[in-house]
C-alpha cells in the first residue's frame, strides 16, 4: 500500500471516528476498537479481540481490530472465551498497546 493511500486511509478512518463521536455511539461497537475493563490487578474483561495471539502463564498477547494488547503478569490464565469476549485472571503487572 503506498504512502497515499494510507495517508487517505488515515482520513477516512478519522472522518468515521469524528462522525461517531459527534452522535454519542459507542466506538467500540461502531469501530470494532478492543474494549477493556479491569477490576484491580486481578482480573481483566475484553471484548472486540480478534484472537489470541501468544498466551503463557506471564503474558497474554490478543489482536484487535487496529491495535494488539499485551497483559503482562504473573499466573495468568484465560478463564473463559467466546468470540466476542473473554476473562483473564492472575496477578496482572502490566497492559500494553502496540
Amino acid at each position: 500500500m503506498s504512502k497515499k493511500e494510507l495517508n487517505k486511509e488515515s482520513r477516512k478512518e478519522l472522518t468515521k471516528e469524528a462522525l461517531i463521536e459527534s452522535l454519542k455511539f459507542p466506538k467500540d461497537v461502531c469501530m470494532g476498537a478492543l474494549k477493556v475493563s479491569m477490576t484491580g490487578n486481578r482480573e481483566a474483561w475484553i471484548e472486540n479481540y480478534r484472537g489470541i495471539l501468544e498466551y503463557t502463564d506471564s503474558l497474554i498477547l490478543l489482536q484487535g481490530k487496529t491495535c494488539q494488547v499485551c497483559f503482562e503478569g504473573t499466573g495468568l490464565s484465560v478463564d473463559y472465551y467466546t468470540n466476542e469476549d473473554m476473562k483473564i485472571s492472575g496477578c496482572i503487572c502490566a497492559v500494553r498497546y502496540l
